[in-house]
């Protein structure tokens, strides 16, 4: 049996297996998505095997009379490695690597993997590794030679410490202590993100969160609307077309012709089956979303399995305690969908990002949500207060102005706040 830590220099080839349990709609799409995932891995998909079956096999994942299939298939197409679509349980792994006679991975330590490749920042890196140790605890014992395996490579992905070295040095009791280090650690962190989201609330500025499945273009969308304003190009988020390009929460000011601005940010793609142990450890980074103003929730329309992205999406969000935050859907990737765009419906709206089309009207909507408290009035500002006609030159918008005897008068739109403040300059 080849060991992990040999398949980093081995071409990987994988067979991948899936049960569809009580005929479920999108498991034709979820087994696709699997593939995506391995590709993403650069393991050529050789091949698939699925069962239907009415619950999973609690030894084997699929019935014991598809083992010899699989075995024979993994034989026949020169394989090293099984994917399942699923979780599997640590008794599950032992007992299919010790009748397969080779590497088997389930859904869950791919995404993890895909993780810990992505992770850029030293944040993200905690978390990936956080999942990864909490993942591996209970099956010390069931993944057997696949720990042996130094970091990358389908599975663990450390970036000093390698799975294998984790099974051969530390025992539960270090890895427990190594656990509840991240923790500290992060719980470090989130206290330094809720001390900027204190800033912000105080600085009264709105915040727009970006939400939604991976891949569907949330990054094209926050560098379209920073070129759009013509804001530096230092600004920019890293795009591309690939599954979680970006697991960093990017935030932006966005700064509008109009004295107006709000900050944008970005959050980490979903997936279905995130495994759950990662939507705990990103938990602080999607809490972005949870103090937003208002959500974008990007979808890309152009995938005919849309609507279930648009479930995965919500569900997760709720799983972290993100609910009843007003809700722009953007249905992006248009152009691909042939469907009319730009469109806006209500809080639906229909763009193609990539190209530019429809960043007026999302402007627009957005505005519609956060700027709402906004008030057009005109102000009589006296000439000794001129400290006061410059600031809401700065910060409201000014559409006239013209000085009388009694000072400068204004026709201002200002927020709430601002009109609160100057309210005794208001010219009834």
């Amino acid at each position: 049996m080849n060991s992990l830590k040999d398949v980093e220099t081995l071409e990987e080839k994988g067979i991948l297996v899936g049960v569809n349990l009580r005929s479920d709609d999108n498991f034709d799409y979820s087994m696709e998505e699997l593939a995506n995932l391995a590709e993403a891995l650069d393991v050529e998909v050789a091949g698939y095997v699925t069962q239907n079956l009415e619950r999973v096999n609690p030894s084997h994942y699929v019935g014991t009379g598809k083992i010899e299939e699989i075995k024979a298939f993994v034989e026949e197409t020169d394989s090293n490695i099984v994917i399942f679509n699923d979780e599997l349980s640590p008794s599950q792994i032992r007992n299919l690597e010790r009748d397969l006679e080779c590497k088997v991975i389930d859904r869950t330590m791919l995404i993890l993997d895909i993780f810990g490749r992505r992770a850029k920042t030293r944040e993200a890196q905690m978390q990936v590794e956080l999942a990864q140790l909490q993942y591996m605890l209970p099956r010390l014992v069931g993944l057997h030679a696949s720990l042996s395996r130094q970091g990358g490579g389908t599975g663990g992905g450390f970036k000093n410490r390698g799975a294998g070295e984790t099974k051969l040095e530390l025992d539960r009791r270090k890895i427990e202590d190594q656990i509840a280090k991240l923790r500290r650690d992060l719980e470090q962190v989130k206290e330094q993100r809720e001390t900027q989201r204190k800033q912000r609330r105080k600085n009264a500025m709105p915040v727009v969160s970006i939400v939604g499945y991976t891949n569907a273009g949330k990054s094209t969308i926050m560098n379209q609307l920073l070129v759009k304003m013509g804001q530096e190009d230092s600004k920019q988020v890293f795009e591309k077309n690939m599954l979680f390009a970006t697991l960093e929460t990017s935030v932006r000011h966005i700064e509008l012709r109009d004295n107006k601005s709000f900050l944008l940010t970005d959050t980490v793609g979903f997936v279905s089956k995130l495994p759950h142990h990662l939507v705990k450890a990103f938990r602080s980074t999607l809490e972005e979303a949870r103090d937003a103003d208002l959500l974008l929730h990007v979808v890309d329309v152009s995938n005919e399995e849309h609507s279930f992205m648009i479930d995965v999406t919500n569900e997760t969000l709720k799983a972290v305690g993100v609910e009843d935050i007003p809700t722009i859907y953007v249905y992006n990737k248009s152009d691909l969908a042939n469907v009319k765009y730009p469109l806006v419906s209500g809080d639906n709206i229909w763009i193609a990002a990539k190209e530019g089309a429809g960043l007026d009207e999302l402007i627009e909507r957005i505005k519609s949500h956060i700027f709402s408290d906004y008030v057009v009035c005109k102000m009589l500002i006296p000439y000794d207060k001129g400290s006061i006609v410059s600031y809401l030159n700065e910060a409201a918008t000014v559409m006239s102005m013209s000085y009388e005897e009694n000072g400068t008068l204004l026709e201002v739109e200002v927020k709430a706040s601002d009109y609160s403040k100057f309210e005794e300059y208001v010219v009834k």
